[in-house]
């Protein structure tokens, strides 16, 4: 995906034409700070055009203020237009990829599928049907593999350019539009309706279409709503205040002073904020489903991960078989392979293609037989084949070891013991029973993926605690946990182990985030408060999480948390700097306005300004510039470093809150020294 910079030239110009195009009140209404200036502005023309008529005022004095006050709008509407921009030009790029493709739909008869294949368009195909795709074919829309293996680049979503494997069965069977076959063949089915794909909802999001303001945005605009009701307040009471000094103030004077006092530049930049956010994490290759994901993100307290292809890498296989004593080798083998059959998961066509390997074949009167395949479940945690008088099962060791102990036959010693070694050294045992009586125990094994200890290690720094959820023993759980360096497991965890974890983890006041692929991670994506799915999952994890990594990357977390805090982190920073920014306003006007019928005043003429005019559209021309001026730290946010919330306040305070202090002081006296200049 094109990486698009701060200020593109197209980006900019598109800007300028919404910033007018959103001075419509109907839209400004909904931030009450720059509505307000809104309506000051509105006066102000009023008053200009009643000033070249009258003599009350000065016309030129007026015209300024006025003019400023349109620029303070507009520069608030181009803050937030060039985010929306940013995200708009992302949607074009992904659009790109979603251009009418040619599909080979599978014509179906009845339950059938026949081998007949009719080019229509991508657009004609609906949920549930077949469509085929070779070598070099563009994946005309999302899907899960019914049949076939293949390479696929998915750069024109991730814009990584590594090839990804994707194949029938398991939790690597889901594609994307837009997506393209490298190699081989597969059969796809259609999960989503025209209109409704992954790509399209992507485009929607990114374009800003379906998002809506958090609550921590809902929040601060209230908060900057009553700031400017308390100004209204303070700025009407001055009026009696200088009929009693006998001070004339015009109306041009009041408007510049409250628009000044009130907290326009958090105002101004707090939708860009927002927006910037969910782009920043577009941008890290992260698909937000609304901005309060990202948000909550920065709160994170607790992880739960998937251990097998999130924390290690892909999917474990098959390493060693190892029969009990009394049972010769290739029976166990045969046991094996036959119990393989139904599991259509990784580790289970890995046990096939080791046993085929070591000789092994399927029995001769198997197509002969009564056989009845069991496929592996999350509930069981087994998989075998009734054959005849055979029934054979392969599975965790405590689900074989129930069932070979409710049939009344002992648990042998020493499978025990094997499955104990190689849980301890980080494999994965599967104990075998032929009509409930253990056979023997296969080791699959993990390999951590390269660097996982040291980033579970960043986000230990920023407070998040880490749990590995996997359906191992809890020995290998162990195992794996020290090793990747995560703070806890959850070992032969279900579905529902998972989801019980999350809910007692938020009544305890925690903020969970849950990464999965598999669509018995949808439940607890969905639970979660943060839900990130990974791209090469399942259609059902996707659709229940409320973010999508579509790097498939189990640690992007550490990047998710680090926007969010920085969206949070801006927004205080800059409502903190906008605050502060009053205190220099107010020394630089209030003095000038009244000092020459109070001259007590004058020791708060700390700016010694050169007039009360020039001190007035001093300050508010500062008011007006300082929004743009701050557009690239709104767009980029506030750095975030792993240092503590405390010692990250005091140092955001230090910069934001006693610079928002300084800086007026010292671009109001220089826009005055200007200003005297000129005038």
């Amino acid at each position: 995906m094109k990486k698009n910079k701060l200020f593109d030239r197209k980006i900019i110009k598109d800007s300028i034409v919404q910033s007018f195009v959103k001075l419509n009140p109907i839209y400004l209404i909904k931030n009450p700070v720059m509505f307000v200036v809104e309506i000051c502005t509105i006066i102000m023309l009023v008053e200009v055009t009643y000033s070249l008529f009258t003599a009350h005022s000065s016309p030129i004095y007026n015209l300024i203020v006025f003019i400023t006050l349109l620029f303070t709008l507009l520069f608030a509407n181009f803050a937030e237009a060039i985010a929306e921009a940013r995200g708009k030009a992302q949607a074009n790029s992904l659009r790109k990829t979603r251009e009418e493709t040619p599909a080979k739909k599978v014509q179906a008869v009845g339950e059938m599928y026949m081998d007949e294949i009719i080019i229509v368009s991508s657009s004609q195909l609906k949920k549930g049907d077949v469509f085929v795709c070779e070598t070099g074919d563009v994946i005309p829309t999302d899907g899960e593999i019914v049949e076939g293996i293949a390479t696929i680049d998915e750069s024109a979503i991730t814009g990584e350019s590594a090839p990804v494997i994707r194949e029938a069965g398991g939790d690597k069977s889901s594609v994307t539009g837009g997506t393209k076959v490298l190699s081989d063949k597969i059969k796809v089915k259609v999960t989503t309706e025209p209109g409704e794909s992954f790509l399209d909802k992507m485009i929607a999001l990114v374009e800003g279409a379906s998002r809506q303001k958090t609550p921590n945005e809902i929040a601060l605009t209230i908060l900057l709503a009553g700031f400017t009701l308390v100004f209204i307040i303070v700025t009407i009471t001055l009026k009696p205040f200088a009929d009693y000094a006998n001070t004339p103030i015009t109306i041009a004077s009041f408007i510049a002073l409250f628009v000044c006092l009130i907290p326009t530049t958090i105002g101004g930049l707090l939708s860009a904020i927002g927006i910037a956010g969910m782009d920043r994490a577009l941008r890290a290759n992260v698909i937000t489903k609304s901005g309060k994901a990202v948000e909550t993100a920065g709160d994170i307290d607790v992880l739960l991960l998937d251990k097998t292809g999130t924390i290690t890498i892909g999917n474990r296989k098959a390493t060693h078989f190892y029969p009990v004593s009394g049972v010769e080798e290739q029976t166990f083998l045969q046991a094996c392979l036959l119990s393989s059959l139904a599991d259509e998961t990784p580790e289970g066509k890995s046990i096939v293609e080791l046993a085929q390997a070591k000789g092994t074949t399927i029995p001769t009167n198997y197509q002969q037989a009564q056989v009845t395949l069991i496929k592996f479940s999350a509930e069981t945690r087994s998989s075998g084949v009734d054959m005849n008088d055979r029934r054979i099962r392969k599975g965790a060791t405590d689900a074989i070891r129930k069932l070979s102990e409710k049939a009344g036959h002992p648990f042998p010693k020493e499978i025990e013991e094997q499955a104990n070694k190689i849980a301890s050294g980080g494999g994965t045992p599967l104990v075998v029973s032929e009509n409930e009586k253990i056979v023997g125990v296969i080791e699959l094994q993990d390999i951590i993926k390269e660097g996982m200890k040291e980033r579970f290690e960043r986000l230990r720094k920023m407070g998040v605690k880490t749990v590995m959820v996997t359906g191992d023993n809890p020995l290998t759980a162990k195992y794996i946990a020290e090793k990747a360096g995560v703070d806890d497991f959850i070992a032969e965890a279900k579905p529902e182990d998972k989801m019980e974890y999350i809910r007692k983890e938020q009544q305890a006041g925690k903020l969970v985030a849950m990464m999965g692929d598999g669509t018995n991670d949808a439940p607890a994506l969905a639970q979660a408060d943060v839900g990130v799915a990974m791209n090469s999952g399942t259609q059902a994890a996707k659709e229940a999480g409320n973010m999508v990594d579509l790097d498939n990357d189990p640690t992007k977390l550490i990047e998710i948390i680090e926007i969010g805090k920085q969206l949070l982190m801006t927004r205080g920073t800059l409502t903190t700097f906008s605050i502060a920014n009053d205190v220099a306003k107010y020394f630089a006007i209030v003095p000038a306005l009244f000092v020459a019928s109070i001259p007590a005043l004058q020791g708060l003429n700390i700016m010694k300004l050169s007039s009360p005019e020039s001190a007035i559209l001093s300050a508010i021309i500062f008011n007006a510039i300082i929004i743009p001026a701050l557009i690239p730290l709104a767009l980029r946010g506030v750095a975030y470093k792993p240092i503590g919330a405390s010692a990250l306040l005091r140092r955001n305070l230090f910069i934001y809150g006693l610079g928002g202090i300084i800086i007026p002081f010292i671009g109001i006296k220089i826009i005055d020294m200007l200003i005297s200049l000129v005038f």
